[in-house]
């Protein structure tokens, strides 16, 4: 990219504050599900990097001068639609995605979804025909033993892997990067030539630090990153998850 980016030219005059509860919300649900076992590998990039990767009237997020391009496979659980009950075996899959960290016209923070590849192809369908979200089918493995966690993904078609290995640590308490990667309270996304936004609420994430054991993964890569292939992750964290209530999307710009 030519042109350099920084934080006075890619957010609003006003935008929320990072908070690690979620703001109230009394609106309709769309869907419950929770988060489970989820890893969380984030690499730091200059923010023009992500700018032409976004919709329409959507920014990138900055935080010390830099963005953050993140990999998190989790076991998604117990998805239901509205407030009734889970959805029998299609709600419960395995998911990875890689996502970016983004502050729209009116304020609000929320993260763009560059890649969503999800072990089940009836969700993978729905979730393109209704939302235009990127999910992709994929043959998925997970493993929780001996202290370490293991997720495997290849992409079907595509065959592009992913292998994370890691072994959860500490608590973390009180760490503003960590909270500005994770108190996320919406999504945006780009359908039907319109930018939405997608409110979701859930407790505080309760994070750990992780020690990567293993990771040779080319979703990053095929998200429109290749530059990080085979480089570390600059944070790497784990959570035991969280249960998530999301609202109907709205159309982000007034």
């Amino acid at each position: 990219m030519s042109t350099s980016v920084g934080p006075a030219a890619v957010e609003p005059a006003s935008v929320e504050p990072v908070n690690v509860r979620a703001p109230e919300y009394s609106g309709p649900t769309m869907m419950t599900q929770s988060w489970r076992d989820a890893g969380f590998l984030h690499w730091a990039v200059e923010p023009a990097e992500v700018a032409p990767l976004l919709p329409r009237g959507v920014h990138p997020d900055v935080i010390g001068g830099v963005t953050y391009v993140g990999l998190v496979p989790f076991r998604m659980v117990g998805a239901g639609v509205a407030r009734g009950p889970a959805v029998p075996w299609f709600g419960t899959f395995l998911e990875t995605n890689v996502r970016l960290y983004t502050v729209d016209d009116t304020g609000r923070r929320g993260i763009v979804f560059r890649s969503l590849d999800a072990s089940r192809l009836a969700v993978v369908l729905g979730a393109q025909a209704a939302f235009g979200l990127p999910y992709r089918w994929a043959r998925m493995a997970f493993r929780h033993a001996e202290g370490e966690v293991v997720y495997r993904a290849t992409t079907r078609p595509g065959g592009h892997r992913s292998v994370v290995a890691l072994r959860p640590g500490e608590p973390v308490e009180g760490d503003p990067v960590a909270d500005f990667l994770t108190a996320r309270w919406g999504l945006h996304e780009d359908h039907a030539g319109v930018t939405w936004y997608v409110p979701n609420v859930h407790e505080p994430w309760p994070l750990r630090r992780a020690e990567l054991t293993a990771c040779d993964d080319e979703l990053v890569a095929a998200a429109g990153f290749p530059a990080l292939a085979g480089r570390a992750p600059d944070l790497v964290h784990f959570s035991s998850g969280v249960t998530v209530r999301f609202g109907f999307p709205r159309p982000a710009l007034r």
